[in-house]
Order: structure tokens, then C-alpha cells, then sequence
């Protein structure tokens, strides 16, 4: 059964010779690993006006300078991101970056940031995608969170059916929800143009605004920068793109950069012109949208489209997560369950733990998305200023032909990158702190990850100097409920294998106890049978004590101990619940002494 629903889910298994036709066209690319920077269109004026809000809305105006702020940092990321994907073209982006050229932990702070940021990138997505539909629908309000989560459900079967089926379905909302911007944007202007906007509606720029501050327009700038979370995720995934690989991925990530560009412009200059203000129950766009196109088809198309890759641009996260647990696992600091390859090529195990995740997390906000996208930002911007700085060093260390124009674009980078994580520091501290914790606790157990995998190869490496352990010989224990077949089989298996062979018998009873040793006489006299009286009807721990004392006896004589346990299996996996599971709690005791080996003989029922 469980079978049938993956196989319904997932689809049949793709054979590993088929991974070349899993990768990426830069279309498709463009729309899998750009939609969370293209979705951010759709919140990221409105985040500004949300801090401008709070002195009036003549103070509107200022959202246009912050944009051009705002617009100077995509394109030094942009310039950036493109170095760092020629310069190493396996991809692992910031991660990387900043473990090649920083050293350990500031590769172990950027990677652990991305990962809670590729986290935040599926609740923030959903959740903005859900506040779209509301907006739409304000009957839906009080679904939000389980509406969020189904759609996570969603995103993360899609992404397990492979790369090239989830791009091929994301490439249609993806380009739509562009199109349908650029709709909004060219009819909007026209309206402008034609005069048939109100030229009173929006305050002049350059009114003098009373209470506006410097700490108020930084903290509006690094609201805005929230339109540029997922910019990294192309040099992160570099190993998803056909060949050749870093050429296509270069051109995907200024492709992206100028369709973002383009899109946030006209959004921030249709909200000021048309004199939107946000609202608790409406976005901006769907104001916008409204005010140009009315209620009609076109409304209902731009908020569907809106709503489809804010939803869909959790994707961002769901293809460079992967990839990056993937590197930190090569690297030893994350559990190496993340190298492998699902049954359709895909990294499904980080598929798998960034869906529950960011379902934790939406239900834990509630999901507000308006109070992680600060978390958000600082998230994403601590590696942005860590990969800058690696790639400056880089560039000094090395001095390649013409280091020098790539050091001042990786300089500018690192410095604007800086600016912002230290304004979202002093302007939402209190939205914010809690990195500080989290990310320590973070590479924390990265190294402790790291220690534990170099303990293990320590120990299992060959030593010639070292002279094995010599086994003289080894004695037998079979725990028996009963006779039966179960007991028969693992009796002849324990047999083959062992010098001495010990059969125990827990009894509840004193008859119990003697019918037990009078039927064993008669079946099985020529294995001795070991009784052990258990007064309060428990198994386990009186086949420990006697395995206990077996295991001292055996030590003296250098004999080893080895515990078969009879263990039968039923036809259909929903029959173990009606048998008891003691000898899976006996084994699971005896794995962890030192001195005993344990063997599971299963005897397989066909009916």
C-alpha cells in the first residue's frame, strides 16, 4: 500500500544514467530558482510603505529614493553573484565562498544562515501567496494557516517528482505572474499618462515631512532589501543547470536581475503615484490592481497570478536547500543521510526536512508573514556580506588578470551587504535577535556533527600495527517464548554457529516454569534450557541480568557472547500491531553493550 501511494506521488524510479536529462534549461531555471526573487515584488514596496506609514502618508514619496537604494544593491549582488559563479562553478554559493576564503566557521555561519533562510524562503512564500488569496477572498482569513500548509504539502510531492517535472509545471505561473505585472505596469503608466489619475492623490516629492528621520528612512531601506532575498539561490545550484553549467547560470541570474528590477520600479512608482497605502486585509498590488483594472478579469488574473508564485517561489527554497545540505553533509557537518538520491534523482531527504520545517514554522507564526521577513532578510544578508568579503580576499590573496576591477566589485558588495545587516540590526533588533542564538546553536552542532563522523573513522580506519582480537570462542543465546517453528529455526541457526548453546526461558509461574523444562526434555534435551523466574511478568530485564552474567563467565575464557533472537514476520506490516514487540526491545538494549552480538533470525509467515 505504502508502495502504491509513493509510486501515485512521486512516480516510478529514475534510473541514475538518466540524470543528465534532470537538468536545467535556462528558462526553466529562471523560473524554479528566481521565482522567490521575482515573488518579492509582490511584498517588498509594500514593506517599505508599512515603516512610512507610521509618520503619515505624505511621507510616501521617500519610497521612491529608497527603491533607487534598493535597485543599486541588486545590481552590485548581481555583478557579485556572477564572479562567484565563475569562480567556482560546482556551486555551494556563500557556503563555499566564505569556507574557502574566511575559513571554517564563517563557511559554518553562512551555510547555517542559508539554511534557515531557504526555511524561511517556503513560510514567507506560502504565507504572503495565502495573505494574496485572502485578499481576493476575505472569507478564507481565518484558513490562512491551514491553507499554508496544504500548500506546502503541495510544493514538497512536486519537488520529489524531480527537478525537471517541478520546473516544467512552475515555468507557467512564473512567467504569467510577469506578464501579468508588466500588464499592470504598462497600463498603470498609460492611465498616468493620459491624465486619468488624480494628480492629488500622492504627496510631491521633496514635501517636507515632519518627523522623518534618518533611523525611520534606514529602517524603511532595509525593510525594502526584502526584495532581495533569494538573489544567491542561482550560485547555489550551479550543479542543476545544463552544461555548460556556469555560462547558463550566469545568464539566468542578470536575467533575473533585470526583470526584478524592472518589476519592483513600476510596482513602488504605481503605489506612490496612485497614492496606495497598505492596509491589514489588502496587499498593495491588490490595490493597485484594483485601481487600475477595477474589480474585473484583469484584477482576478494579476491577484491569482500573485498569489500562484508566491506561493510557487517557495521552490527557490526547496532547490538550493538540497544542494546545500548536500555540501555541508560532503563536508561532514551535516548527517550524510543528505547525499543520497531519492527514486527520482532528487536530494529528497532535504526536500523532506525543509517541508516540515517551514511547516513548523507557519504554525508557529500563525502565518504572519510580516513577522519573519525581518528574521528573513538578516538571514539571507549575513551570507550576502560574508561571500563579498571571502571573494574580496580572494582577489587580494591571488591577484589573477585584472583582480583588481573584480576586488572593487566584490569590495562595493561586501560594503553595501554590510550596511544593511548592521541597519536591520539597529532597526529591528527586536524582530531580530533571536539569530544571535539560534545561529551559534547552529554550528554549534555542525562541529559536533564534524567530530562525531571523525570519531567514527578514527576508530573504523585499519591499523596494521594493531593486532586484531582473536575470538576463541563463541557461546549462544536464544530467548524462547515457546516451541515452535520460530524457536526451531533460530535453534539449528545458533547450532551452526556456536561452541555453547543456551536457550532461556522466562516464566511468569512456578508451573509454567515445569511445564516448560518437561516439553523441552522431550523436544530439545540435547540444548540446555535456562528458566528465569520473573515475578512481575517482565521479560526484558531478566534476560539481561542472565545475559549479564553469561557475558562475565564468557570474558574469563575469552569467549565471545552472540544473542540470537527469533523474531517472525507477518505477511502485512499492519499485523505487527497485534503482536507484542519485545524482542525489537530486547535488541535494541543489547546493541549498545559492548561485549554482546546480536542476530535477528525472522521466520516470515505467507498467510
Amino acid at each position: 500500500m505504502y508502495s502504491s501511494l509513493k509510486r501515485f506521488l512521486i512516480g516510478k524510479p529514475l534510473k541514475s544514467t538518466e540524470l543528465g536529462e534532470q537538468k536545467l534549461t535556462k528558462l526553466k531555471a529562471l523560473a524554479i530558482l528566481s521565482s522567490d526573487a521575482l515573488s518579492s515584488v509582490a511584498y517588498g514596496t509594500e514593506q517599505i510603505l508599512l515603516v512610512l506609514a507610521t509618520v503619515g502618508t505624505i511621507a510616501f514619496w521617500y519610497s521612491l529614493p529608497i527603491a533607487v537604494g534598493v535597485l543599486i544593491l541588486l545590481v552590485a549582488l548581481i555583478l557579485s553573484y556572477r564572479q562567484i559563479i565563475y569562480t567556482y562553478p560546482h556551486g555551494g554559493g556563500a557556503y563555499v565562498v566564505s569556507r574557502s576564503n574566511l575559513g571554517i566557521n564563517p563557511g559554518l555561519i553562512s551555510g547555517g544562515s542559508l539554511l534557515v533562510d531557504y526555511i524561511l524562503t517556503v513560510a514567507v512564500s506560502v504565507s504572503a501567496g495565502t495573505d494574496a488569496i485572502t485578499s481576493a477572498f476575505p472569507s478564507l482569513h481565518q484558513y490562512t494557516v491551514e491553507i499554508a500548509i496544504v500548500f506546502v504539502i503541495f510544493i514538497t510531492i512536486l519537488n520529489l517528482r524531480g527537478v525537471t517535472e517541478s520546473a516544467s509545471v512552475l515555468a507557467y505561473p512564473v512567467y504569467l505572474f510577469v506578464l501579468a505585472l508588466i500588464v499592470l505596469i504598462g497600463f498603470g503608466m498609460y492611465r498616468i499618462a493620459t491624465g486619468q489619475v488624480p494628480a492629488d492623490v500622492h504627496t510631491p516629492v521633496g514635501t517636507a515631512v515632519s518627523g522623518i528621520t534618518l533611523f525611520l528612512l534606514l529602517r524603511a531601506f532595509s525593510s525594502g532589501c526584502s526584495a532581495l532575498t533569494g538573489v544567491e539561490a542561482i550560485s547555489n545550484a550551479i550543479p542543476n543547470f545544463k552544461e555548460p553549467a556556469a555560462k547558463n547560470a550566469a545568464t539566468t541570474l542578470v536575467m533575473m536581475g533585470g526583470i526584478l528590477a524592472a518589476l519592483f520600479s513600476g510596482i513602488t512608482f504605481l503605489a506612490y503615484w496612485y497614492g496606495i497605502a497598505p492596509k491589514a486585509d489588502e496587499t498593495v498590488v491588490s490595490q493597485i490592481a484594483a485601481d487600475v483594472f477595477g474589480r474585473n478579469f484583469m484584477y482576478y488574473f494579476v491577484q491569482g497570478t500573485t498569489a500562484l508564485i508566491l506561493v510557487l517561489a517557495a521552490n527557490t527554497g526547496f532547490s538550493a536547500f538540497p544542494l546545500l545540505a548536500y555540501n555541508l553533509a560532503s563536508d561532514k557537518y551535516m548527517p550524510r543521510m543528505y547525499l543520497m538520491r531519492g527514486d527520482r534523482l532528487g536530494y529528497s531527504n532535504g526536500i523532506i526536512t525543509l517541508g516540515l520545517a517551514s511547516i513548523v514554522l507557519i504554525i508557529a507564526f500563525k502565518g504572519e508573514t510580516e513577522q519573519l521577513i525581518p528574521l528573513y532578510a538578516v538571514g539571507v544578508f549575513i551570507p550576502f556580506t560574508l561571500s563579498q568579503t571571502g571573494m574580496t580576499l580572494k582577489w587580494l590573496r591571488e591577484k589573477p588578470e585584472g583582480w583588481m576591477g573584480k576586488m572593487l566589485t566584490n569590495f562595493l558588495g561586501a560594503l553595501i551587504t554590510l550596511t544593511v545587516l548592521i541597519i536591520l540590526f539597529l532597526t529591528k533588533f527586536g524582530q531580530v535577535w533571536s539569530i544571535l542564538i539560534f545561529l551559534p546553536i547552529i554550528v554549534f552542532i555542525f562541529h559536533r556533527i564534524r567530530n562525531h563522523y571523525d570519531d567514527v573513522g578514527e576508530q573504523l580506519r585499519l591499523n596494521p600495527s594493531e593486532t586484531p582480537e582473536k575470538i576463541e570462542g563463541n557461546v549462544v543465546v536464544v530467548p524462547v517464548a515457546g516451541i515452535t517453528k520460530v524457536v526451531e529455526q533460530s535453534l539449528n541457526y545458533a547450532e551452526s554457529i556456536g561452541d555453547y548453546v543456551f536457550a532461556v526461558y522466562v516464566a511468569s509461574d512456578h508451573e509454567s516454569e515445569i511445564q516448560m523444562k518437561e516439553k523441552w526434555e522431550k523436544w530439545k534435551p540435547d540444548i540446555r534450557l535456562v528458566t528465569v523466574s520473573s515475578s512481575y511478568r517482565e521479560l526484558t530485564r531478566p534476560l539481561i541480568r542472565l545475559i549479564n552474567m553469561i557475558e562475565a563467565k564468557a570474558e574469563e575464557n575469552d569467549y565471545t557472547v552472540t544473542v540470537v533472537i527469533p523474531q517472525f514476520i507477518t505477511k502485512k506490516s499492519w499485523h505487527n500491531i497485534l503482536h507484542n514487540q519485545s524482542s525489537v526491545l530486547l535488541r535494541t538494549y543489547l546493541l549498545h553493550k559492548k561485549g554482546v552480538i546480536v542476530t535477528t533470525v525472522p521466520y516470515r509467515f505467507k498467510k
